[in-house]
């Protein structure tokens, strides 16, 4: 979904003064997208499944998690239901938010049960 800006002009009448005023309205544009290139949809999922399950543990929303890592609330959501590739400085801002190594970040059980990472020494 993306966001188009729509500018028109109008006239604000209050009592006998008229003030032109300009306004700006956002239109959402309805499209599909599908994240390119993207080879281990699976394991999109279970990161998102194990930063939900972070993000909880310490009983916070996403919104509080967006505001202890300094980005979006939005980012927080496609990261938690697989609709983003995160970025390796969205992941150490993850990582100083929730406190711990980013080695812990990204240390999680993907398919079939498997650990995508094991976690260093």
């Amino acid at each position: 979904m993306g966001r188009k800006a729509v500018v028109r002009e109008s006239i604000c009448k209050i009592g006998a003064e008229s003030t032109k005023v300009i306004i700006c309205d956002y239109k959402f544009i309805n499209f599909q997208f599908q994240l390119a290139g993207v080879k281990n949809e699976v394991v999109l999922q279970a990161f998102g499944q194990h930063l939900r399950q972070l993000r909880e543990a310490r009983g916070w929303s996403q919104q509080a998690l967006a505001d202890e890592a300094d980005i979006s609330k939005p980012t927080i959501y496609r990261i938690e239901t697989a609709r983003y590739s995160v970025t390796l400085d969205v992941l150490v801002s993850l990582a100083q938010a929730l406190e711990i190594p980013l080695a812990e970040l990204v240390s999680f059980t993907g398919p079939m049960g498997r650990p995508v990472r094991e976690p260093g020494p």
